[in-house]
């Protein structure tokens, strides 16, 4: 199957008034999950690959061909989408491989900057066939550089796409990077506001941080693509730790990371279902 643009997959979640659930990838387990989880539910995903990440492999190309074959492999659609990037050239890099779209973060620069090198990626990514998603209104606790409590302008982030061309707009309402609790409280009036002002489909960013509820009622007020990485972190490592601690002598690194990737593929799947059936149109 040929790797899925996920402007397509977005566009069908806003059709549908679901959201599409787009989880991160650390390392080959994290992609073979995320996939066998899609494939379980017969619903499309979002393998995306971080900066972060990159930098820990000190690499994208090798950790992006896996993930793309992985997906090209796959029973159901799957989109591979370059995260949280600060650097032009990775975002380069991440369109000559072919990826389905990537994540400029221009947000800590200010304003204008922002539009200006948001603008300069849009381009060349859609001279390419590739979709953008940027960042506007700061996301707490990135790097803990981010002060609590800021929320994205609705008038804002409409002359922000004008501005950019973006496909794809990162909101702040109230979530929060790599929270290790379920307790955010989102602004979903605001979701609605931006989702009535803002001509390309809303994104979530630190929705670890959100329970099921609250998922559910931020897809019903607009949220389109909603990205998750800690929450299924937690859920691999867990089980990691579970098979390390049942027989301490394990040396073997598919004795644990085999039951910490099954583990993290359920996870996936109940978070697709949740996600899928969150909007008032159910489809397959």
């Amino acid at each position: 199957m040929p790797l899925c643009p996920t402007e397509s997959l977005l566009d069908r979640a806003a059709e549908s008034g679901t959201a599409v659930g787009a989880f991160n990838v650390i390392q080959l387990e994290h992609a073979e999950a995320i996939v066998a989880g899609a494939e379980a539910t017969g619903l499309p995903v979002v393998a995306q690959i971080s900066e972060n990440t990159v930098r820990y492999h000190g690499s994208l190309t090798p950790v992006g061909l896996a993930v793309m074959a992985l997906a090209r492999a796959a029973a159901v659609p799957v989109a591979v989408h370059l995260d949280h990037a600060e650097s032009v050239g990775l975002v380069h890099e991440a369109v000559s491989l072919g990826f389905g779209s990537v994540m400029f973060d221009g947000s800590r620069l200010p304003y204008e900057e922002n539009v200006v090198q948001t603008r300069k990626v849009a381009a060349h990514c859609h001279d390419h066939g590739i979709s953008v998603e940027a960042e506007l209104g700061e996301i707490g606790g990135k790097d803990g550089a981010h002060a609590p409590g800021v929320r994205t302008d609705p008038d804002e982030a409409r002359s922000f796409v004008a501005a950019t061309g973006v496909d794809a707009l990162a909101v702040a309402v109230g979530s929060s990077h790599a929270m290790a609790t379920r307790d955010a409280v989102l602004d979903n009036a605001l979701i609605a506001r931006l989702r009535e002002t803002v001509p390309v489909p809303l994104v979530l960013h630190g929705s670890s941080g959100v329970d099921d509820a609250g998922l559910v009622r931020a897809v019903a007020a607009g949220m389109r693509k909603v990205n998750i990485a800690t929450h299924l972190n937690r859920t691999f490592t867990g089980a990691a730790r579970g098979a390390l601690a049942a027989d301490p002598g394990l040396s073997d690194p598919r004795r644990y990371l085999g039951p910490a990737r099954t583990a993290m593929a359920a996870e996936v799947g109940r978070l697709l279902a949740l996600l899928h059936g969150a909007g008032p149109h159910r489809t397959s």
